[in-house]
């Protein structure tokens, strides 16, 4: 018989895996043997862990949650034994998980984390690029970098700097298009509508005094931030985009921003840890690392942000 820790150890293995049978081969046991420490596990708790078919096997809410607990308080156990043979930053080692919209883990993150690896070689860096919040169990996230409000109050989340959203376009669309002097004017122009890639919905364009609109025909449509930069400098359309993206081409005068006494409060640059409480060496290296790179106002300029969204 299983004791409770080697319970929990097999229940934080199926949590994931897709069956019962891929978390025995990675344990190297027998699905019989997986399934009844599960049971055993949810006969203790009181609580089913998972929703069980003939065809699939699916984590319950409970079932989450437990899992991210139990993953702090098996880590900080394995933290001990950790300390104890600990030979300095050579002991850093193992996966660390993060998630981060495409466009920063393209423009910074990738650089960043050549970097830190180049240091601790022995560190597994998992990167996962999604514009939307991640599943942090499913997708075995330990820290995530977010454009707008974490509102999972289990996450440690904390703002790190501001981002500025700008409406640019080419110097040569606007000598042949116009520059428009208001809201009513910019919407008669060629605009660009970013999607949503989980809703396909587009993303409003968003000014001062809480003054949005989303184009209704929009001269291009796409739903990668990038894309719709190189649009935007060819001079095909109008676009509002987050200041990191056009800053280079802003101070080489290849964009020009429009409408700037219309900007919006700034969104906020979150990083954020999925575990709370005490988290291995490797996990909170990473962290900090990430915290003083983002910190950084010549990468994020703008100030302190002050308006929470989404984009």
């Amino acid at each position: 018989m299983l004791n409770r820790l080697e319970m929990v150890r097999v229940f934080l293995v199926v949590a994931d895996c897709s069956s019962f049978r891929e978390a025995a081969n990675q344990l190297g046991t027998s699905a019989q043997k997986v399934t009844r420490a599960v049971q055993e596990l949810e006969r203790l708790m009181g609580e089913p862990l998972f929703h069980r078919s003939t065809r699939q096997m699916r984590i319950t809410d409970f079932g989450r949650s437990l899992a991210q607990e139990a993953r702090a308080a098996v880590d900080g156990f394995d933290q001990l034994f950790v300390r104890a043979n600990d030979d300095g930053d050579e002991a850093i080692i193992g996966r660390v998980g993060l998630t981060a919209p495409h466009a920063i883990g393209k423009l910074y993150l990738t650089r960043f984390l050549a970097e830190l690896r180049r240091q601790h070689p022995r560190l597994s860096i998992d990167l996962s690029l999604d514009d939307e919040l991640t599943d942090s169990v499913v997708s075995k996230i330990d820290i995530g970098i977010r454009v707008g409000t974490v509102r999972d109050r289990r996450f440690v989340a904390r703002t790190v700097a501001s981002v500025p959203l700008k409406v640019v376009a080419t110097p040569q669309l606007i000598a042949s298009a116009g520059m428009p002097s208001d809201l009513d004017q910019l919407k008669a122009l060629p605009l660009s509508l970013l999607l949503d890639r989980r809703s396909g919905r587009g993303w409003p364009w968003m000014f001062s005094n809480e003054a949005s609109f989303v184009p209704e025909q929009p001269g291009f449509t796409c739903d990668d931030p990038e894309t719709e930069l190189e649009m935007v400098l060819q001079g095909g359309v109008f676009a509002q985009m987050p200041l990191y993206l056009a800053q280079p081409h802003l101070s080489q005068g290849t964009l020009v921003e429009v409408l700037p006494d219309y900007a919006p409060q700034p969104l906020e640059l979150v990083l954020y840890r999925t575990r709370p409480g005490q988290v291995p060496r490797r996990i909170r290296l990473v962290y900090d690392f990430l915290l003083e790179k983002l910190s950084d106002q010549r990468l994020f300029p703008g100030g302190v942000p002050t308006f929470g969204g989404t984009r």
